[in-house]
């Protein structure tokens, strides 16, 4: 399971991994049809609590990038 907050708002989504460095995320409460697609993640680099990852919906050829930090220890 993944929970991202992106400007004030919350999503849970389920991860299925593809490899070492890619994923499937699929959004357990979509709020409507763009939210019901999933999405392709790739990682591209890794530092100490951040990654840099390209995305796109599956089937797509439109990528964005973005980074992705982590706020909490376990």
């Amino acid at each position: 399971m993944e929970i991202d907050i992106f400007e004030s708002k919350t999503d849970t989504s389920s991860v299925r991994w593809v490899n070492d460095c890619e994923y499937i995320l699929t959004n357990l409460h979509p709020k409507n049809r763009q939210d019901k697609k999933p999405m392709h993640i790739k990682i591209l680099s890794t530092q100490e609590n951040q990654y840099t990852f390209e995305f796109s919906q599956v089937g797509s050829s439109k990528k964005k990038q973005g980074i992705a930090k982590r706020i909490f220890n376990n």
